[in-house]
């Protein structure tokens, strides 16, 4: 039987979790012995065909910044994200799965052979970064056998090692972005109601509060700027989140600052950092507000918080959501590895129903009895023209098929009709949010459907979405008098035919490197 993993790839430190003989989640280290890895990465100066993964990665940012990267997860899915090194662009996907096949090595060295995983995604990332996470774990080696997100995947590590019951809210502080999301628990049964998150919303950015406040520092005494250089930048923004870090525990935390201009000894108040980091705390807000709309509850509604991410160990996080729901959130086991834990557990469940006879009969026990609900956390559509009532022209608008919040699985077809006598081809676009104007959603992927010659005009086209249990949607849209029959994949070039997808492009661009 092989190994079945989670992964939390995360924006400041990723993760790997493995169930063990009777079904329960353990932490792996890494090779240095941590239980955490920093999603840090540096390009050798020396070697040309090494990457450094990791601690070494993270610290060598001091010597050479432009040769690391970090935070490569807010870029994830973005076309036009590049990291160029030694004359090689680097895509998020492919610098993902840099990190990933860190994580496998290390593991592989310790427990085996890794290949079945799940990986953990914020539960706010839209299809295209979705995809281009599961293919930064297929282009380093996994078999990626499902996505979860984040909330869900804590939650499940909460329900299984806690008791929780009712109404449970996760909030989900990580280093680079923010997730709340709303869900029923009665012990093993889980039903995710709904979901919304911020994915420029995270630890750093409460480090870059901390670092303005050290650069206003050095400014009103010098006259200076603090920061010549990019290595001056990567020294103080890792100051800054020490700093953070030491104001979770004592009210003052104390440095000195080394500039162009002289040294000063210099202190940051709890008070100020608090009065800072106030806008980011507001933003994370309106999300929770968003959430409990969208559900149709008030706090008094909500019996649990559950808090998840290292952020959330900032004493103003907890203070301020329990002046929000009138009771302290539960923090009884690690916001650093929940995630990770949790998405092993899911991905025995997804193994378990995918395919049961490769699973362990211990595994099968410890999981036997965990039941989860998941939903939709997008609303899914398409373009259409239809006529208005009032006016009696046709207008453009944006349709949604598969609405958000949606239960898991879930499929739904609606019936559009051509607009003119003779249309030779339907233009079929999938988007990808709440607005009925195009203007304000996402386009995902825009194909053809060719249809049959010389016909009338209103000729039905069944549209059919469908979302599966592993958070990955497909759609087909077919012509109902002829039978012709589209059917659309994330990886298919503008003519509907298979290209040369991410994951395969990474995997041929991670070839040559020694990752360490």
């Amino acid at each position: 039987m092989s190994n079945i993993v989670g992964i939390d790839l995360g924006t400041t430190f990723s993760s790997l979790a493995m169930l063990n003989a009777i079904g329960k989640p353990e932490i792996v280290p890494n090779t240095d012995g941590d239980r955490l890895t920093p999603s840090a990465i540096f390009f050798d100066e020396d070697d040309g065909g090494v990457i450094r993964v990791g601690v070494e990665a993270l610290n060598s940012r001091h010597l050479n910044a432009a040769r690391s990267v970090r935070w490569v997860k807010r870029h994830m899915g973005d076309p036009d994200y590049k990291v160029s090194i030694d004359g090689k662009d680097w895509t998020p996907t492919e610098l993902s799965a840099l990190v990933l096949k860190k994580l496998r090595q290390d593991s592989a060295a310790q427990a085996g052979e890794i290949r079945d995983a799940v990986i953990s995604v914020p539960a706010h990332f839209d299809e295209i970064r979705r995809k281009a996470t599961m293919d930064a774990g297929t282009a380093a080696g996994l078999n990626v056998i499902g996505i979860v997100n984040e909330p869900v995947a804590a939650a499940l590590c909460y329900a299984t090692t806690r008791d929780v019951s009712g109404r449970v809210l996760v909030y989900d502080l990580g280093g680079g972005t923010f997730d709340v999301t709303l869900m029923e628990v009665k012990g093993l049964d889980m039903e995710i109601i709904c979901s919304q998150g911020d994915h420029a919303l995270g630890g750093i950015d409460f480090d870059k509060t901390v670092l303005e406040i050290l650069q206003k520092m050095y400014q009103d005494k010098f006259g200076a700027e603090l920061i010549a250089t990019e290595e001056d930048r990567a020294k103080y923004e890792d100051e800054a989140e020490d700093i953070k870090k030491t104001l979770s525990r004592r009210p003052v935390a104390k440095t000195m600052l080394y500039g162009p201009s002289g040294s000063m000894r210099a202190e940051v108040s709890r008070e100020m950092f608090e009065q800072g980091v106030t806008p980011l705390v507001s933003r994370a807000d309106m999300l929770v507000e968003v959430v409990l709309d969208e559900a149709g509850l008030k706090p008094s509604d909500v019996n649990t918080v559950l808090l998840v991410g290292g952020s959330t160990r900032m004493p103003l996080v907890r203070t301020h959501l329990e002046s929000i729901f009138g009771f302290p959130p539960e923090c009884s086991i690690n916001v650093d590895e929940c995630v990770a834990l949790g998405a092993a557990l899911h991905a025995g469940i997804t193994k378990l129903r995918e395919d049961p006879d490769h699973v362990a009969a211990g595994v099968r026990e410890g999981l036997k009895d965990i039941s989860l609900t998941d939903v939709c956390n997008h609303s899914y559509g398409t373009i259409c023209a239809p006529i208005d009532k009032e006016t009696g022209r046709r207008v453009i608008q944006n349709r949604i098929i598969l609405k958000k919040n949606t239960p898991l699985p879930c499929e739904v077809s609606q019936t559009f009709y051509t607009v003119s006598e003779g249309q030779k081809r339907v233009e079929v676009t999938i988007t990808q949010g709440e607005d009925v104007d195009p203007a304000f959603v996402n386009r995902i992927a825009t194909h053809s459907l060719e249809l049959p010659p010389d016909r009338p005009a209103e000729r039905p086209i069944n549209v059919t979405y469908s979302y599966d249990l592993n958070q990955r949607m497909h759609c087909a849209f077919q012509d109902v008098e002829s039978g012709r029959l589209l059917e659309l994949d994330f990886s298919l070039d503008e003519n509907g035919e298979k290209e040369t997808t991410q994951e395969e492009k990474a995997t041929a661009h991670l070839e040559p490197f020694k990752v360490q």
